[in-house]
């Protein structure tokens, strides 16, 4: 795998949509989605595979847990369901309706290999292959090393919203996550889901976040989140890499994939690194 070059792209629908997988499962999902091709027509007969081996290399795990890890999400992914909330388009679908379908139709699980092979289900490829209007991308690499599935899907929703700043209804949240009856008072979701992922994201994402929580007479009905990009690391000298490379003119396309903002598309990129600083 080439983890400079290996871009998430889903549409908001699947960003905002209900489900729940473990970081395993997410894990071997999201580095299937970065294979999907998006300058050629993609069918459901695609196999997409992931090894172990590139699991551990990626996550920094052992090599023996992405190997028990993989042959557990083989098993568990088949079943695994998303729901979809799918709005008025004035044309097709002439009011507000939910759409629950399966991540993938096939899973094999090449033992000898450490490998599976999965084919995406075929209502789930639209939100994947860019034909949907509004679209998220972000860097495998984001995310690869955290543990914590909510830690995940919260900077997902994060860099929907590369302002900087979002306020979350928490029943939104809740129903997200899947987490309706689970942890009713805030204080055991704040120690059960926040506190962890909020740990994960600015332990291991580009991200530096804070959040706080909103009420609406007594009752906490909105949780606020602010972050924005960690610094960039600088050379002895106090220039960026980034800089040092356009000063060069060796800014590469991996470069550029790789130092791109969060939700952030690669175009506005390369255009924002050409004109950087050369000293901060």
């Amino acid at each position: 795998m080439d983890q400079n070059r290996q871009l998430v792209v889903k549409s908001n629908h699947i960003i905002e949509a209900s489900y729940r997988l473990s970081v395993a499962e997410q894990r071997v999902i999201l580095s299937a989605i970065s294979q999907v091709r998006r300058d050629k027509p993609v069918t459901d007969e695609v196999l997409y595979s992931v090894t172990a081996a590139e699991l551990a290399q990626l996550c920094g795990t052992d090599p023996k847990t992405a190997y028990r890890d993989l042959q557990n999400a083989a098993e568990r992914l088949q079943t695994r369901r998303v729901s979809l909330l799918l709005e008025p388009d004035g044309v097709t679908i002439r009011s507000k309706r939910r759409r629950v379908t399966c991540w993938v139709q096939t899973v094999d699980y090449i033992d000898q290999e450490g490998r599976i092979e999965m084919r995406f289900g075929k209502d789930i490829l639209p939100y994947l292959t860019g034909l949907q209007r509004e679209f998220t991308r972000y860097a495998l690499s984001d995310v690869a090393k955290m543990a914590s599935a909510y830690g995940i899907r919260l900077y997902e929703l994060l860099v929907q919203w590369p302002e900087g700043h979002r306020e979350v209804a928490l029943d939104d949240l809740r129903r997200w996550l899947q987490l309706e009856d689970r942890y009713p008072s805030i204080k055991d979701l704040k120690r059960r889901v926040l506190d962890p992922a909020v740990e994960q994201i600015n332990e291991h994402s580009p991200l530096m976040l804070s959040w706080g929580q909103r009420k609406t007479g007594r009752r906490v009905t909105h949780l606020v989140f602010d972050y924005a990009l960690k610094k960039p690391p600088k050379t002895a000298s106090g220039v960026t890499d980034a800089a040092k490379k356009r000063k060069s003119g060796k800014l590469t396309d991996a470069d550029i994939t790789r130092l791109a903002r969060p939700g952030e598309t690669w175009e506005t990129a390369r255009s924002r690194l050409n004109q950087i600083p050369l000293e901060i």
